[in-house]
């Protein structure tokens, strides 16, 4: 199938690409650009991959009066996996209301918000020859370890969703910039934040072109119109040069960069 990341990329950068769908387990060695919402994609030959509608499921593998045990394809969106958790009174996804993503790239980055992360209630995950438990992967801060593709995953829920929690969080989400962008460019460093270094550094707004450094927020490279991957590149390689040269930090990427 072929991609137009310039269309379906969430920072709206990029070409078209022939893309491998991939509808059963197997190995793949490749990238999976899943939902493309922290990716940017340079203009070379590459191998890409995509999960097909075959791994867009949430199954109830059990269920009792204090949990519930899901079994949810990597191609499910992040939306509704929350939606589920809501309705059937699940705490532990109230973070994923409005952090756009399908659940593959979500454990690949250990996304989360706050004090939460997808990998919290994790059980195992199914790589193509494989299931693996949560004990035999290294999660950290916007960190997993499994590099093969992952098409599964299993999860305990507790019974009990938090609407205050999903409130705070949602009100977070709702104060980060709109416009075309990958959220959040850098990770934040230990007791500091990437936002702030690089408006420290006198880049919040600055621009190349139609790629910007938003100016609610620094941490966000937002594209107006018509910006390039060269354009995107020169303002990430730019904050990590000036917020070195200034304050000895070296900003590590929360985008992936193809």
């Amino acid at each position: 199938m072929i991609i137009d990341f310039k269309k379906y990329s969430s920072v709206r950068i990029g070409k078209e690409f022939e893309v491998e769908l991939l509808d059963e387990l197997r190995d793949f060695k490749g990238f999976i650009v899943g939902g493309a919402n922290n990716l940017l994609v340079s203009n070379e030959d590459k191998k890409l991959g995509i999960l097909s509608s075959k791994f867009d499921f949430i199954n109830i593998l059990d269920k009792n009066k204090d949990y519930m045990l899901l079994d949810i394809g990597c191609a499910t969106k992040s939306a509704k996996i929350y939606k589920f958790a809501r309705e059937n009174n699940l705490k532990g996804f109230e973070f994923l209301h409005k952090i756009p993503g399908l659940l593959g790239g979500l454990i690949k980055m250990n996304a989360g918000l706050k004090d939460e992360d997808i990998s919290k209630n994790l059980l195992s995950i199914q790589i193509f020859n494989e299931e693996k438990e949560k004990k035999e992967l290294d999660f950290s801060y916007r960190f997993c370890s499994e590099k093969s593709v992952i098409f599964s995953a299993k999860f305990k829920l507790f019974y009990g969703f938090d609407k205050e929690k999903d409130e705070a969080l949602k009100s977070t989400r709702d104060n980060q910039p709109s416009g075309a962008s990958f959220g959040s460019i850098f990770k934040n460093p230990p007791k500091d934040h990437a936002g702030r270094l690089i408006e420290a550094v006198g880049l919040k707004g600055f621009s190349k072109n139609d790629a910007c450094f938003s100016q609610k927020h620094a941490n966000f490279l937002i594209n107006k119109k018509n910006a390039s991957f060269d354009d995107a590149i020169f303002l990430i390689e730019l904050a990590e040069k000036r917020v070195f040269e200034e304050f000895g930090i070296r900003l590590q990427r929360e985008v992936v960069v193809i």
